[in-house]
């Protein structure tokens, strides 16, 4: 028997404050330099570097611009990288996986100079970020890596022992943790909003509910057919990450959207948000499907998010299973009701890092494995270098050949359940080696 599907908004807290709305219509333009499939962060990014070199831009997105994953995410900066070092060093070389750590210091700072430079208003705070350690040999990892980061990156990191826990987030469910100062939050669709401002007033002419069919070489160009008519451009970017369709069937066969969902408490006493979140730090943790969460932007209610596991409809069971791990950790929220409940598409794939890569003429700006706060404007004006032919910037580390396709895989995720069921059992398996109960 079901539990009783909670009193909440099925739709992102940030769309309260910034909600996705159409771009009011205009004629599409018959031709252009430049077509991007995606209006996200990715797509605007590149559009944005595209116009201020002088080419004409059209940005297409078959929904309101905006209404995946970049008004849908956590709004951390993370810029994570799945694959530990020694991962990235067997799979693509040192000399790559050097240059991939590196990048993500490069990402992180240019993420901020683009909010300052360009004046984006997205309650940008940089908090820093907590992660939590299961157990004392996950501290012991957590504590390796930030002297690693700190000594290699220069990055201010550092370990804190569980006697020094709640001094940065009020509980006892860790065993200490690690704290990175370069990461901060922001709100996402305030961010995309402001991005999206930004690009057009770079002159990136942006379609809302404008889908792209077919994308045709012809001689040394494109005929790309939408359902609104037909381009003709000169190059083609695709930034469609989790939600390429069916339309550009070789894509889809190579990145798998996973739902991710995040809920929303409602408002909590100034003090106990004090005692919970005295830092207003990110936070994340040590478990093979670790949460993310973080306090809101006006420090007034907890926003906490991981993997659903679900491929259709919406199901209530993620959303409680969420809750149920919120209230473990912070076991005062237990009878806290929750205001908000959503979901949007993360892009995984098998190289599980950020791409950048060329096809037939095309270029994609894809898969951000969950981390596209940081990498998708990142990646987004790297592609859009590459398009350029920029001999003055170097070539990004995550530019090289596209990721193979998944076998017996054309677009529905159907061995997702089975994977989250593996990964929540090596989770449970890791609690026991730490000495925890669940």
């Amino acid at each position: 028997m079901h539990e009783p599907r909670p009193a909440m908004k099925a739709t992102a807290y940030w769309w309260e404050a910034a909600p996705v709305k159409p771009i009011p219509a205009t004629p599409l333009p018959k031709q252009t330099d430049v077509l991007i499939v995606g209006a996200g962060y990715a797509g605007l990014s590149a559009g944005l570097r595209l116009a201020k070199a002088g080419r004409s831009v059209i940005a297409l997105d078959k929904q309101n611009p905006g209404e995946g994953a970049s008004s849908r995410n956590g709004g951390i900066t993370s810029g994570n990288i799945r694959l530990d070092y020694k991962t990235l060093v067997r799979k693509f070389g040192e000399q790559r996986a050097l240059a991939i750590e590196a990048e993500g210091k490069l990402a992180r700072e240019f993420l901020y100079q683009l909010l300052a430079e360009e004046n984006i208003q997205c309650d940008f705070k940089l908090v820093g970020r907590f992660s939590g350690a299961l157990g004392p040999h996950d501290y012991e990892d957590l504590a390796r890596g930030a002297e690693k980061l700190h000594k290699t990156l220069g990055v201010e990191s550092y370990s804190v022992p569980h006697s020094e826990q709640r001094a940065y987030l009020g509980t006892d469910f860790y065993r200490g943790g690690s704290v990175r100062m370069d990461i901060g939050g922001l709100h996402p669709a305030k961010f995309h909003a402001e991005l999206l401002r930004v690009a057009q007033n770079a002159g990136v002419s942006v379609h809302s509910d404008t889908a792209v069919l077919s994308i045709d070489q012809d001689g040394s160009g494109f005929t790309v057919k939408t359902s609104a008519g037909t381009v003709k451009a000169k190059q083609v970017l695709v930034c469609t990450n989790g939600y390429t369709d069916a339309a550009n069937s070789w894509l889809r066969r190579r990145i798998v959207p996973v739902r991710s969902r995040i809920i929303a408490t409602e408002e909590l006493p100034a003090e106990l948000m004090a005692r919970l979140m005295p830092k207003q730090m990110m936070c994340s943790e040590t478990r093979v499907l670790g949460f993310y969460y973080r306090p809101s932007p006006d420090g007034k209610r907890i926003l906490f998010g991981g993997r659903d596991g679900s491929i259709a409809g919406d199901p209530i069971e993620p959303t409680l299973y969420l809750q149920r791990n919120l209230t473990e950790i912070f076991p005062e929220l237990k009878n806290v009701k929750l205001s908000h409940n959503w979901f949007g598409n993360v892009a995984m794939h098998r190289d599980m890092i950020p791409r950048i890569f060329s096809r037939k003429g095309i270029t994609y700006a894809t898969g951000f494995c969950g981390s596209g706060v940081v990498w998708a404007p990142w990646i987004g004006t790297q592609a859009a270098n590459k398009m350029l032919k920029n001999d003055n910037t170097a070539v990004s580390a995550f530019d090289f050949r596209p990721p193979a396709s998944i076998p017996l895989y054309r677009g529905t995720p159907w061995f997702m359940p089975a994977f989250m069921a593996l990964y929540r059992f090596q989770d449970k398996l890791l609690m026991r080696k730490a000495g925890r109960k669940n």
